[in-house]
């Protein structure tokens, strides 16, 4: 359906634009006496009389969705199609359809939670009864939606916004390789004349260096001059603050003590899912009203906790920066990070998530000396690596017909997550392209783009710096976050704890130090075993497919702790960390020894372990031989001595997909004949049950399945896996 679009009267059209603007603003916000902050009419002109490309950054509550809402109904009004707004979460999509709603604006969400409502959405847009429609920037790249669905959104569109606008730019904290698809559609919507698609572009968190390339995509294909409107970034209610500890038990007690103290309900911010869990595990121990929330939460359960916490039916979330973008409520009094993130401009977008109408509200960091450590353990790119970009590439060519991820996976030696993102980026790059069967090649030239790449990753260095530079100013805390976005009206804000001195108590109560102690102590950590053989491994010369046999499975295992535990986590990534010489290694230590001790006096088997049996390392023998002598003595059992490598050994390096690191493994262990014939004396001595296997650290869990394996069939009645450390 077309539509023939009515312009606004350049003598006496504008001047009642906002007056008809205003209206639609009353009924958004639902005061009659609402009016526009300084810039949002500016912005809604530009869009709607002079069909123009616009770029907003402006502080979270400012009221960049008002801009767009009222904007589509002026649109609306003058016969345009409807607005395509392109929205990052799902929980920013929740709340932007309510909020249309309110304004009478008739929105609409295409996402992967409601599939069963797309025939019903496509009906709608087919009878031109929606006003907003939002997608996804993953959503662009579906085959289904991107072949059939979206040329006649384009053709049809009158409004395309591009929420969250900062992903565009891979120099951003948050680059997402889908939101470059956005420069494509762009380019394919009319640019000049009276028919051109005006477009917005919206982001609370970009430097200058971000707005010149949003811009620069923006005005991609005759887009022209791109309208820019930038605020003030520094919000009035906030008062900022970094107290330093000298441990996690230590910050843990302070939360412990002063969690109830601070302003109505807000958000705990965690460096992994870990910290998250165990830190929400002992404030509630405690009695604080509190959840974790994180990428492990059901999408179902995160709506519900969002609610909880909008209703102020909790004090705190507890959560890692899977709560972020997104989630608005407006109210919340506090946030707190237990930990530093990596980049200044990622802690002014979560802080900015409080106070947002509210005239005070509290922003305290509490870094420690490991957060450096996490950032690194956690440092991934989104910039491709070339060998593996060009290994994919050739399996794709060499197949010559789409691929699945998991039939890459037997080709190219990626876990999954770094596979689909680098599988983004060559498809925005136009090297392969997503379809039906999978993703396949698309012939185009592709280059590897080192001097990009290397000063992308530079800059996410410099930004680490920046961050402890915030940690250790002297300065105004709010002014040196405004400055590092680049916010020309950056200046003191006489309320963080330079400006006006602390305002946060440093004392801590005994009792609460005790309490984290004994809960950051906490160990034993499951160890779920393989059930099933990874895909395709027949392309890797194992015969092996479908579920594992039951009578060569381990039993459930346990770790120690993860290495990214609060707790034991410090402890354990320094034990890890390598040297510039390789891996450290030497006896276990007792504190570690008494560690494990306590997994077992709590590990719920069902048989008593009549032995110990310990994984061969070539590269921790002092270490992985010491803790199975220690365990065996400690539990008085007989040390077994280790599996014997088959051919060298497991091949590669550590790390990897499950394809590969089953592979490397396979038939790389067997059990000695002396080691078998002990297992035999003892079932023939009526002992019986499963024998423990003990190794330094798990990561895929393979060489615990496959040792786990021969050691089953050698006559183990069962394997109890058990490590220092699990990855993750």
């Amino acid at each position: 359906m077309m539509h023939n679009e009515t312009q606004v009267d350049p003598e006496t059209g504008r001047a009642g634009l906002r007056a008809e603007a205003r209206e639609i603003l009353s009924r958004l916000v639902g005061h009659e006496d609402a009016d526009f902050h300084p810039g949002q009419f500016e912005a809604i002109e530009a869009l709607v009389a002079d069909r123009r490309r616009a770029l907003v950054v402006q502080r979270t509550g400012w009221g960049k969705s008002a801009v767009y809402f009222v904007a589509s109904l002026l649109l609306r009004a003058r016969g345009a199609g409807p607005t395509l707004i392109v929205s990052p979460l799902l929980a920013l999509m929740r709340d932007q359809v309510a909020a249309a709603a309110r304004a009478g604006v008739r929105a609409e969400a295409i996402n992967s939670a409601n599939p069963t409502d797309w025939d019903r959405i496509r009906e709608r847009l087919a009878e031109d009864s929606v006003d907003v429609l939002l997608v996804s920037p993953e959503r662009l790249n579906n085959p289904q939606f991107r072949d059939v669905q979206l040329p006649d959104l384009i053709r049809r569109t009158g409004l395309l916004v591009v929420d969250e606008a900062h992903c565009i730019s891979d120099w951003g904290h948050d680059f997402r390789p889908d939101y470059r698809r956005i420069r494509d559609l762009i380019a394919q919507l009319p640019a000049a004349g009276n028919h051109s698609v005006p477009v917005l572009a919206t982001t609370a968190t970009a430097n200058e260096r971000v707005v010149q390339d949003v811009a620069e995509q923006l005005g991609v294909d005759g887009g022209g001059d791109v309208f820019v409107l930038r605020g003030p970034l520094a919000r009035s209610s906030l008062r900022l603050g970094v107290l330093r500890m000298p441990s996690p038990a230590s910050r843990l007690a302070w939360l412990l003590t002063h969690l109830g103290d601070l302003p109505g309900s807000g958000i705990v911010y965690t460096l992994t899912v870990s910290a998250a869990e165990d830190t929400a595990r002992a404030l509630r121990d405690a009695g604080h009203q509190v959840a974790s929330y994180s990428g492990r939460t059901d999408p179902e359960q995160r709506a519900e906790l969002e609610q909880a916490l909008k209703e102020n039916r909790v004090k705190a979330l507890i959560a890692t920066s899977a709560l972020g973008m997104g989630f608005d409520k407006p109210d919340l009094g506090f946030v707190v990070h237990f930990g530093a993130p990596s980049s200044p401009v990622a802690y002014y977008q979560q802080v900015g998530r409080a106070g947002r109408a509210t005239d005070h509200a509290d922003v305290l960091l509490l870094p420690g000396p490991e957060d450096r450590d996490i950032w690194r353990y956690f440092a991934t790119t989104s910039m491709p690596d070339e060998h593996r970009a060009r290994a994919v590439l050739g399996e794709l060519e060499a197949a010559g017909k789409p691929l699945s991820v998991p039939a890459l996976e037997t080709r190219v030696d990626l876990k999954r997550t770094p596979l689909e993102l680098l599988l983004k980026v060559l498809a925005v790059d136009g090297a392969v392209e997503r379809t039906q069967g999978g993703w396949q090649r698309t012939g185009e030239p592709w280059t590897y783009d080192g001097e990009r790449y290397g000063r992308v990753a530079q800059a996410r260095v410099d930004e680490e710096k920046l961050m402890l530079d915030y940690e250790n100013t002297s300065g105004c805390r709010m002014e040196f976050l405004s400055r590092v976005l680049d916010d020309p009206e950056a200046a003191p804000c006489g309320r963080c704890d330079h400006c006006a001195g602390p305002w946060f108590p440093t004392s801590i109560d005994e009792s609460a130090k005790g309490n984290a102690s004994k809960a950051l102590g906490r160990v034993g950590v499951e160890i779920e075993p393989r059930r099933s053989w990874p895909s395709g491994m027949d392309r890797l010369g194992v015969p092996l497919k479908g579920r594992i046999p039951e009578e060569s499975q381990v039993l459930e295992g346990r770790a120690v702790a993860r290495l990214t535990d609060l707790g034991w986590g410090g402890r354990l990534r320094t034990l890890f960390a390598a040297t510039e010489s390789g891996p450290q290694d030497a006896p276990i230590d007792p504190d570690l020894l008494q560690g494990a001790v306590q997994v077992l006096a709590s590990w719920e088997w069902a048989e008593r372990p009549i032995a110990v049996v310990s994984v061969p390392s070539r590269t921790r023998p002092q270490l992985v031989g010491s803790f199975a002598e220690g365990i065996a003595r400690i539990g008085q059992l007989p040390y077994l001595g280790a599996l014997d490598l088959v051919d060298g050994g497991p091949r590669g390096d550590s790390g990897g997909n499950s394809a590969f690191r089953l592979g490397a493994v396979w038939q790389r262990f067997a059990v000695p004949e002396e080691l078998t014939a002990q297992l035999v004396a003892a079932r023939e001595a009526g002992r019986h049950g499963p024998v423990l296997l003990l190794d330094d650290r798990a990561e895929s869990r393979w060489t615990l399945t496959e040792a786990g394996r021969v050691l089953r069939e050698a006559g183990a009645s069962g394997v109890l896996p058990f490590v220092l450390a699990l990855n993750g």
